[in-house]
Parts: structure tokens; C-alpha cells; sequence
């Protein structure tokens, strides 16, 4: 796929499929990040191959085809679907000529282009130098020279210049602010739990419209928009519902195929708003064809930040784009599976609030030794 064009913003997209089920899912997400990067794919190079090559990744004759497009089109930026290794970046670079950046990289760019808050900010430079420290041979003597916004964010340019005993420094200095971040978080949490105010974390894949319907609920006015990690910073309110009482709903960070591991370890202490929350609103985009296979990547992260043991509720959204009703689905003990709502319109609001203050009652009798319902994760 070709597109004429100079652009300074411009890159192509390299995928390789390796034969797993899930690579045209994961082309997509390419190419939606790219472009919630602020990037214009001016080519996409596609091949099939068993396994990586160990040096280039892609074989030899696919790096030459990538290499030719590049100096035609002036291209500033070649991007991986793929993870590289500090060598196959440096060899990549060195062939075709132009910086080359892979998929994790692009995601840490976008969560540094997205953070707002102070904690979020040092999460993502802590992130961004974790992951550069293993680049930074060879690396060193472009980025002084690069203009190409995309892949330096953050801390690159500066941060690569520095020694690596400078590096670590910095990154002690980070984790030192964030274990601060996380006490101030956990002495908010316990003036909470002592009002007995119900925690409900906002929870799914990005995109699904989770800060929509953070809106809609507290009257807020989060960030929105149709692009990956619209909102990067938790953001909580507290609000009233009618028959529920105070609740303190949570807007998370939405979640992805192959987040990388060290963006997760990095968010834990703000994720850890989910792991401590009573209920997980678990919204889903109701129109995508991958709905399932996205509820369980979102179910792998919950299980990596311990809280896949958490009450959720599948609140599929997006009604509106198709002909489902608004309403609640009930598993065969009575118990609530899934709500199904429109966050744009407003349709099935008022079943979700009922359903908040049947958690409520749920949990209250609990309290109170009574044999109340038992809420579980589904998985779909």
C-alpha cells in the first residue's frame, strides 16, 4: 500500500506475520496507534515468514524493499508491529538508513505525547528509560540530529546523552517519587474506605468508551476521543446515585494487545486504584467483531496487577451503532452478566445505576452476615 507524499509526519509500517490467529487484529492496532502517534502511513510492508531473523528481523530482501521506499519517499520513520532487540535495531537503522522504531516503543511515545498529571508523567519517563537504557549504544549519534518528533518524547534525546550511571540515578529518582505518589494514594483509599464509600474502577480495552461513560455518570469532563489512550491519567469523582449512595467511580487507562510489560510495572501504583476498587465496570465496544478476544486481554492485564479476583461487570457500549437493546442480562442464578448501553445517548444509564445499587445491597448484607449474591469475573 502506497501513498505519494513528503510529510514530515510520515512513516511506513512493517508487520511480518508469524501465523498467529490474531495478526490482522493487531495490523489494526498498528495502524491506530500510528495515527493516534500523529503519524501518516505513506506505505505498509507486509511478509510471511516462520520466525524473526536473528539480525534484521525481516529477511534481507524485505529490509532492501523497506530501504527503497524509504529513500524514495524521504521517509523520516520505519515502524516495527514487533518487538526488537537493541541489535536488530541498530543493524535496521544502519540498512535502511532512517530511524526505526518498534511497536513498543510507539506506545510509550503515545503515552508520553497523553500524560497530564505529575504521577502519570513519571511513569511514562520511568517506562521510556527502562526500555532506552538497553539502546543506547549506537543510538546516540543520530538522535542529536533527529527532528522526527515520533519515538522521542520524554525523555529520549536529552536522557540518551546522558551515561548510563546518570540513567540509573535518574530512574532511582523516579521510583523514589512514585513509591511517594503510592503512599499519598493509599492514605486517599483508607479516608474512603473508612466512609464506606463504594469503589468502582472503570475498566477495558482503550477505546471502548470508557471515559464517555466517566462523563456521563459524574458530570465530568474527561478528555475524550476516538483514538488508542485518549486518557492516560486515572481520574476519579466522587458522585450520588440514587439508591447506591456516594460512589467514587475511577476512568482508567484502556488496555491493548502486547502492552508492553514495563508500561504495566510502571502504571502499577495508579492501577492499583483498580486492584483495591469493590466493583470493575468492564466496558466493551459492543460493535467490534473482537469484543471477546479484547475482554480477555483486558482480563490477562487485571490478573497481572492482582485483581482479577475483583467483582466485574461487562458493560457493553456502543448500542447505539447497532440495533441491540438497552438493558441487563442475567446468568441462571439471577445474577447480573452483562448491561447493555449507550454512553453517547444515555440509553441503559438508569440500568446501570440500579445495577450499582444492587452491588450495594449485595455487599451490605455481606457485611451484615447475610448470604448475598456472588458476583465473578466472565470471561465472555
Amino acid at each position: 500500500m502506497y501513498e505519494s507524499t513528503t510529510a514530515e509526519n510520515t512513516a511506513v509500517l512493517v508487520s511480518l506475520d508469524f501465523g498467529a490467529p490474531d495478526y490482522a487484529e493487531s495490523l489494526e492496532e498498528l495502524r491506530l496507534l500510528a495515527e493516534s502517534a500523529g503519524v501518516r502511513t505513506i506505505a505498509l510492508v507486509e511478509g510471511k515468514r516462520q520466525r524473526p531473523d536473528a539480525s534484521l528481523f525481516a529477511g534481507s530482501g524485505k529490509v532492501d524493499e523497506i530501504a527503497a521506499i524509504v529513500e524514495q519517499h524521504e521517509v523520516p520513520l520505519v515502524i516495527f508491529n514487533h518487538d526488537l532487540s537493541p541489535a536488530q535495531m541498530r543493524n535496521l537503522t544502519a540498512k535502511i538508513k532512517t530511524r526505526v522504531i518498534d511497536r513498543t516503543m510507539l506506545i510509550l511515545d503515545i503515552f508520553a505525547l497523553r500524560a497530564q498529571s505529575h504521577e502519570g508523567k513519571v511513569q511514562v519517563e520511568l517506562a521510556q528509560l527502562k526500555y532506552l537504557s538497553t539502546r543506547l549504544v549506537g543510538m546516540n549519534q543520530d538522535m542529536g540530529q533527529q527532528k522526527y518528533a515520533v519515538g522521542a518524547r520524554g525523555p529520549g534525546e536529552t536522557q540518551l546523552e546522558l551515561d548510563r550511571r546518570k540513567l540509573d540515578k535518574r530512574v532511582q529518582l523516579l521510583n523514589d517519587r512514585l513509591k511517594k505518589l503510592k503512599l499519598h494514594r493509599q492514605v486517599q483509599r483508607r479516608a474512603r474506605n473508612r466512609s464506606d464509600v463504594l469503589s468502582v474502577s472503570i475498566v477495558g480495552y482503550t477505546n471502548a468508551g470508557k471515559s464517555t461513560l466517566f462523563n456521563r455518570l459524574t458530570q465530568a469532563n474527561v478528555y475524550v476521543a476516538d483514538q488508542l489512550f485518549a486518557t492516560l491519567d486515572t481520574t476519579s469523582r466522587k458522585v450520588f446515585i440514587e439508591g447506591t449512595g456516594q460512589v467514587v467511580l475511577s476512568d482508567t487507562v484502556g488496555f491493548i494487545r502486547h502492552l508492553p510489560h514495563g508500561l504495566v510495572a510502571a502504571f502499577r501504583s495508579t492501577l492499583e486504584e483498580t486492584a483495591q476498587a469493590d466493583l470493575l465496570l468492564h466496558v466493551v465496544d459492543a460493535n467490534s467483531s473482537e469484543r471477546f478476544d479484547q475482554i480477555a486481554e483486558v482480563n490477562k492485564v487485571l490478573q497481572e496487577i492482582d485483581a482479577q479476583h475483583i467483582p466485574q461487570v461487562l458493560v457493553f457500549n456502543k448500542i447505539d451503532l447497532q440495533d441491540t437493546p438497552a438493558g441487563v442480562q442475567r446468568d441462571e442464578y439471577g445474577r447480573i452478566a452483562r448491561i447493555f448501553l449507550s454512553a453517547k445517548t444515555g440509553a441503559g444509564l438508569d440500568e446501570l445505576r440500579a445495577a450499582l445499587a444492587e452491588v450495594r445491597d449485595a455487599q451490605t448484607q455481606d457485611a451484615q452476615g447475610a448470604q448475598a449474591p456472588q458476583w465473578h469475573p466472565l470471561d465472555n
